[in-house]
This record gives structure tokens, C-alpha cells and sequence, in this order.
């Protein structure tokens, strides 16, 4: 009886996180479908350009995410504010989001150029360099768009309306593989680019899906009485001071958590040429169950922050522990998929045997951090929803840079388990970030009642 009563307060929260987080994940599926198109082509294009675009992507990664965490910020206020229904207030957090986003793209791409001119100095095999260097600048360039086209996307999700992004992202990606397909191999008469044509497609992708979005918000009539905000009001430097300091410790967060991705990285090149080339093909992998998992994080982000808003704590608990329920639903499921196909995986990017190896011990590691990915995504975004992220910025510093790369490093290089080793330490830090996440959100949520 009281497994029923409790599945009964929860089914409301299951629907609506459901109706907000589907579309995300939908969205979500389109950036893996992206990721699992530009791994094949380029992968059967070359086994160095493959190696190539894993480190390069794994850079890049590192700030994508940071960015995206960055403009979170936005959810908790815009979230509220929704909750409260100033939608006009809304519209003004919009505007004032647009610079510090842009202020922040200037930032990163100023910082990532920094490490461009010192690429030669990370200690990669020196037969990719040449491949590296130019994709690299062709990623840089569009930073700035990522960071704008987040911008829209968190506004919208914090609205509510999560289809708009997801039919933005879906024909954004779908443009970026059809320009692979045309640049990479030269096809149509256009010029056979290899990993830069991949890069250049990306580019274009990423513009013409900021145009879309800005067409969207600013002529259509859903999103009027938000506009009124963006156009009518005065610039608000307490929005902008609130976006900075819910945005930084965010992007901090999530920055680290990629960081220990990206770093591996590094640590992987120095193994050699087909180590990088089997950890871009299991990051792809990853990519998916992360991707999923956030899609319903991020609606557990919305929903919180729409429960802040009304000041309804219970219903604050119940939306995350939901949220925390649906995602290891979908972690069973994606893990059993992934363990059917662990024989077949790797072939479908390369046919080299020794990455076809690599591969394969690299799936139980991958399979053991599920856990703990889902628990700090379920809890990191409930506390994103009710703006308590400084805490989040030092429980991630704690879990990924003291001790899942240190980990990582004796695990690969001091016990001399090589990849397996490296990727050994992302289920230890992944689970201790998911525990610690849900004790503060716990603790929080029990002294606001």
C-alpha cells in the first residue's frame, strides 16, 4: 500500500518530466547521430585523421561543455521567473544573456588559441600534427556561435518549450552530415578536405542553426510577450550579475567533469596512435548515454526551478527523485544494448584489429561508471534548479581533478594497465560526484521544508 501511495505522488512528475525531457533527448540523439557520423567518416577516411579528430574533439569537448554549462545559469532564473509567470522579466534575463555569453565565447576563444600555438607541446605523435592544426582552427572560429545558439536553447527549455530546440538541432545536424558526406570525400564536385572538410561543415551547421534560432525568437508570435522584455526594458545589471554568478560555478562544474575526458586524452596519446583512436570511438559511445542522460537532466533543471518559483519544496524532492528514477531506467537499457554489441562496435568505425581490441576492454570500465554518471546528472541539475551551484563548483574540483585523474594516471601508468587504466578512474570520481550532489540537494531541500 505505501509502494503504491508512493508510485501515485510520483506519476505526475514521471509524465511531466517526460513531456519536457523527451524532446531534449530527441535533440540530444541528433548531436550522437552527428557524433556516430562524423566518427565513420571520418574513421573510413583514415586511421590517422580518426586519431586526429580524438584529440582535437576531446579539447573541444572540454569547452562545449563548459560553455553549455555556462549558459545554465539561465535555467534557474528564467525557470522561476516562468514559474511566477514575469514573462517580461524573462525576456530582460534573455538580453543580458546574450552578452555575457558573447563575452564569454571571446574568452574561451581566446584562451583555446593560446593552446593552438602550443599544440606541439602536449606530447601528441608528430605524424597527426598536420591533420590536428587546421581542424582545430576551423573549431575555434565557431565557438562563438555555440555560445549564442546556447543562449536561445537554455531560454527555451527554461520556458518549457523543449520542441523548438529540438527541431533547430535536428535539422542543424542533419545539414552537418550531409556537408561531411559532400567535403570529407569530395563528392559533387566540391574538394576532397578529409578531417578539415568535417570541420568546415561543423562551422556551417552551427551558423545557420544560430540564424534559425534568432528567426524563431524574434518574429514568432509564441514567444511576444517575452520580446517585450528584450526590446522595452533597460539593461539590468543585476540580471547580468546573476547570470555570472550562477553561470561560472556551473560551467566550472561541468568543465571539470569533461576535463577529466579531455585530459585523458592527453594521457592516451602518449600511448600511441591506436589507444586515441579506440578512446574517440568509446568517447562516441559515451557520448550517447551522457546525451540522454542529460536530456531528462535537463528537464529535472526546468522543473525544479518552476517548483522554486512557487516556493513548493516537496514537490522540488520528488521532481529530482523522479528524474533520478527515469534516468537509471534509460541506463539499463542503453548499458544492456551497448554490452550486446560490444564484438560489433568498433568495426563499425574502423577496421583495424588492434583498435578492434582496445575497444573491447574499454566496455567494462564504460559500463561501471553508468551509476555514477546518472546520479551526478539527476542531482547536479536539481541543484542547478534551485540556483545552490557554488557548491557543485568544489565537489566536482574534489571528485575529477584530486581524484579521478590522479586515478587515472596510476591506474594507466604506474600499475602499467595502459587505456583500461586511464578510463578505470572515471567511475570512481563519476560515483563520488553523483553521492555528494545528492547529499547537498537532500540537505538543501530537507531545511527549506
Amino acid at each position: 500500500m505505501q509502494l503504491k501511495r508512493a508510485f501515485h505522488n510520483y506519476t505526475s512528475h514521471y509524465k511531466a518530466l517526460l513531456k519536457l525531457g523527451v524532446p531534449i533527448v530527441i535533440g540530444q540523439l541528433g548531436v550522437i547521430v552527428l557524433g556516430f557520423a562524423d566518427t565513420l567518416m571520418i574513421g573510413h577516411h583514415g586511421t590517422y585523421e580518426l586519431a586526429a579528430a580524438s584529440f582535437v574533439n576531446s579539447m573541444f569537448g572540454l569547452i562545449i561543455v563548459f560553455s553549455v554549462g555556462f549558459s545554465c545559469g539561465l535555467i534557474p532564473i528564467v525557470g522561476s521567473l516562468y514559474g511566477k509567470r514575469q514573462y517580461k522579466e524573462a525576456g530582460q534575463v534573455l538580453k543580458c544573456s546574450f552578452v555575457a555569453n558573447a563575452l564569454v565565447g571571446l574568452l574561451l576563444t581566446l584562451l583555446m588559441f593560446i593552446l593552438y600555438l602550443n599544440i606541439d607541446r602536449l606530447g601528441q605523435p608528430e605524424e597527426l600534427l598536420p591533420l590536428i592544426r587546421p581542424y582545430f582552427l576551423v573549431l575555434l572560429f565557431s565557438l562563438l556561435f555555440v555560445l549564442l545558439f546556447n543562449c536561445f536553447k537554455q531560454f527555451a527549455d527554461a520556458i518549457t518549450d523543449t520542441r523548438t530546440p529540438m527541431w533547430v538541432l535536428l535539422g542543424g545536424n542533419l545539414i552537418n552530415i550531409i556537408g561531411n558526406y559532400l567535403l570529407i570525400y569530395g563528392k559533387m564536385g566540391l574538394p576532397e578536405l578529409g578531417l578539415l572538410g568535417a570541420g568546415v561543415s561543423t562551422l556551417c551547421s552551427r551558423i545557420l542553426m544560430l540564424v534559425v534560432f534568432a528567426w524563431i525568437v524574434f518574429s514568432r508570435r509564441r514567444f511576444a510577450r517575452y520580446r517585450v522584455g528584450i526590446f522595452r526594458t533597460s539593461w539590468s545589471k543585476m540580471h547580468f550579475r546573476r547570470l555570472n554568478t550562477l553561470g561560472w560555478p556551473i560551467a566550472l562544474q561541468m568543465g571539470m567533469e569533461s576535463a577529466s575526458f579531455g585530459l585523458s586524452a592527453v594521457m592516451i596519446g602518449w600511448i600511441g596512435t591506436m589507444a586515441l583512436a579506440a578512446h574517440q570511438i568509446m568517447c562516441t559511445v559515451s557520448l550517447l548515454t551522457f546525451m540522454i542522460y542529460y536530456g531528462m537532466g535537463a528537464a529535472i533543471a526546468v522543473r525544479v526551478s518552476n517548483f522554486k518559483g512557487q516556493n513548493d519544496t516537496i514537490n522540488e524532492r520528488r521532481s529530482a527523485n523522479a528524474g533520478f528514477h527515469l534516468i537509471m531506467m534509460l541506463s539499463v537499457v542503453l548499458c544492456g544494448l551497448i554490452f550486446i554489441l560490444r564484438n560489433y562496435i568498433a568495426g563499425w568505425f574502423t577496421s583495424g584489429e588492434e583498435v578492434h581490441q582496445l575497444v573491447s576492454l574499454l566496455i567494462l570500465p564504460f559500463l561501471l561508471y553508468q551509476f555514477g554518471d546518472a546520479l551526478q546528472i539527476a542531482f547536479a541539475n536539481a541543484l542547478r534548479g534551485i540556483a545552490d551551484v557554488k557548491p557543485m563548483m568544489w565537489i566536482a574540483f574534489v571528485a575529477y581533478f584530486l581524484i579521478s585523474i590522479p586515478l587515472s594516471y596510476i591506474f594507466g601508468f604506474v600499475l602499467d594497465w595502459e587505456i583500461v587504466g586511464v578510463w578505470m578512474g572515471f567511475p570512481i570520481g563519476l560515483t563520488i560526484a553523483g553521492i555528494l550532489f545528492w547529499l547537498r540537494f537532500r540537505k538543501k531541500t530537507q531545511l527549506s521544508v
